[in-house]
């Protein structure tokens, strides 16, 4: 069983950054692929960034999320900058057990409570 929480979301004006954090248990942290999703009002979750063998963004956040992970801290980053009203969504931090490298929300075993990012205009 791994858990994940969430913790960095906030209120943000446009072109500000934020950085999310995750932090996880388990003993072999190291070799999960760790991802970043999002979910805005009435919309479906979406790939933002993943990170296991290498590195993965969704179009819409290339060039402007970064994604990393430290293993001896368990814990996996978002540091977003330029942050735009359309990245206004709850972010959920995942975990895969199963695959090195995904950007399927399916391939993701665990999942944190999500920690919410408002962009204001």
């Amino acid at each position: 069983q791994v858990q994940l929480v969430e913790s960095g979301g906030g209120l943000v004006q446009a072109g500000g950054s934020l950085r999310l954090s995750c932090a996880a248990s388990g003993r072999t942290f190291n070799s999960y692929a760790m991802g970043w999703f999002r979910q805005a009002p009435g919309k479906e979750r979406e790939f933002v960034a993943s990170i296991g063998w290498g590195t993965y963004y969704a179009d819409s956040v290339k060039g402007r999320f970064t994604i990393s992970r430290d293993n001896a801290k368990n814990t996996v980053y978002l540091q977003m900058n330029s942050l735009k009203p359309e990245d206004t969504a709850v972010y959920y931090c995942a975990a895969s057990v199963r695959v090195n490298r995904s950007t399927r929300a399916s391939e993701f075993d665990y999942w944190g409570q999500g920690t919410q990012v408002t962009v204001s205009s």
